[in-house]
């Protein structure tokens, strides 16, 4: 515990276990990696989750590190208590309602990373090889990938870390490649037809517009 403080809301380590096991294990069913540079890139996805669920409920870093730097201007009489953790709270002031706020947002934002995920899952899986273009690779080309980045938008919006914000761009740099790589081997595969559902497909963000007939193209894998 913290000394005499009675009002430190961390340290329990069965509540990091739980949670880095079901997010871990979730996407890992999702994006199923096989060859080395997936597992490279899941690796760094892993540490992430780690990073934030430690500094949730086990060790709070990020709150040693602001205290030490602001010292009596931290705008939180006991730092340590675990509502002061959701920083965007402590720093800008908020209640309860942005609480609130905070937790919709963040939970809708992992829900429909996850439920994305699973949606290119199941067409990739049922394609058995075959080019696919429907259902979420109508919008993005990478719809799994665009799930891990919504999964990890949620968590850096419900409990931002020094970690965790040094580590997203880390993160969305080698999914990045990891993509345009899976992209170099699926033109040799599929030849112009994924160079034309590249050219009309955006890479992980959809576009604000009417989509038109899609044709055939390529997943994840």
């Amino acid at each position: 515990m913290h000394g005499d403080n009675v009002g430190f809301g961390y340290g329990f380590w069965s509540l990091v276990l739980v949670n880095v096991g079901i997010f871990v294990l979730l996407t890992l069913s999702y994006l199923t990696p096989v060859k080395r540079r997936e597992w490279r890139s899941f690796g760094v996805f892993t540490a992430f989750v780690i990073a934030l669920f430690t500094e949730m409920y086990g060790f709070p870093l990020t709150i040693y590190a602001l205290t030490a730097m602001l010292g009596s201007r931290y705008p939180a009489l006991n730092p340590f208590s675990h509502a002061s953790g959701h920083l965007w709270i402590t720093i800008l002031g908020g209640g309860g309602g942005m609480s609130v706020v905070i937790h919709v947002i963040s939970n809708g934002l992992m829900l429909a990373g996850l439920l994305l995920m699973g949606a290119g899952w199941h067409r990739i899986h049922r394609a058995q090889g075959a080019l696919v273009t429907d259902g979420p690779y109508e919008w993005v080309r990478h719809p799994q990938y665009s799930g891990l980045f919504l999964i990890t938008i949620g968590m850096l919006v419900q409990w931002p870390t020094i970690i965790t914000i040094a580590t997203w761009p880390i993160l969305i740099a080698m999914y990045y490649r990891l993509a345009r790589r899976e992209e170099r081997e699926a033109e040799v595969a599929f030849g112009d037809a994924y160079r034309a559902y590249e050219a009309r497909v955006p890479m992980f963000v959809p576009r604000l517009r009417a989509r038109h007939t899609a044709e055939p193209g390529w997943g994840e894998r």
